[in-house]
């Protein structure tokens, strides 16, 4: 009897497991699957998160969105959980990561209202359209479009970023937080800028709306104001 109910038991364990195996869903291999890792912080699709902070990836250039991901992962910029994320990925598969993310056309959201004096958003103005000459600042237009929409395949946009992004990202760059390749033009560019500076830039850029066409430019500009590492056409 012991023997025949434990030949039961077996195979009722054997039908469950079975049964189970049957009900268990199927997990779908694609990149949009994959990078749930990513759509967590940066919002559904890569939109954009509510809370502020986490920039727009959706729809940036490749080569831009390649570059940051290897920041990340080699030191360059500085977040513990995107470099624990990328530190045992190939060059390949960031690529890969980057082009998928390029890959999507997605609306914006309407801008975020104005904030800050009319005085600091006129400042912030003239900053991303005229520059600085006298304190060697380039207009932000000169390098990210005219538009302010990036250039394929290295610049990104400046438009439809949150401002506590916008102030978070310059600030790091004028402290040496954050670095990018050599010649890192917006580090020389971010430590022209006073603080106050850096304040009427995010008030201004992130109360603009997207135009009607919010695509990184596909041209170039005739000539770049300074040398800048990882941009086509720009290096020395």
């Amino acid at each position: 009897m012991l023997i025949r109910s434990l030949g039961g038991l077996f195979v009722a364990a054997a039908m469950t497991a079975s049964a189970a195996a049957q009900a268990a869903p199927r997990v779908e291999d694609s990149m949009a699957q994959r990078m749930q890792a990513c759509t967590a912080c940066h919002g559904k699709e890569g939109r954009a998160a509510r809370d502020g902070y986490y920039p727009r990836i959706a729809g940036k250039p490749a080569g831009y969105l390649y570059h940051q991901l290897a920041n990340f992962r080699d030191g360059r910029r500085h977040y513990a959980l995107m470099g624990e994320l990328l530190a045992p990925l190939s060059d390949a598969y960031l690529q890969e990561i980057a082009a998928y993310f390029a890959s999507l056309d997605l609306p914006y959201p309407p801008p975020q209202a104005p904030t800050g004096s009319a005085e600091e958003r006129a400042r912030g103005q003239r900053l991303v359209l005229q520059g600085d000459p006298s304190r060697g600042i380039p207009a932000c237009a000169s390098c990210h479009g005219a538009a302010l929409t990036g250039v394929a395949p290295a610049v990104p946009g400046l438009l439809g970023l949150p401002r506590d992004y916008l102030n978070g990202q310059l600030g790091a760059w004028r402290t040496g937080q954050r670095k990018a390749h050599a010649p890192d033009c917006m580090a020389q560019i971010a430590q022209r800028l006073a603080p106050e500076d850096i304040g009427s830039l995010s008030h201004w850029l992130a109360a603009q709306p997207l135009p009607a066409n919010p695509h990184p430019a596909v041209e170039a500009p005739s000539a770049w104001p300074l040398p800048c590492g990882g941009v086509p056409g720009a290096t020395p």
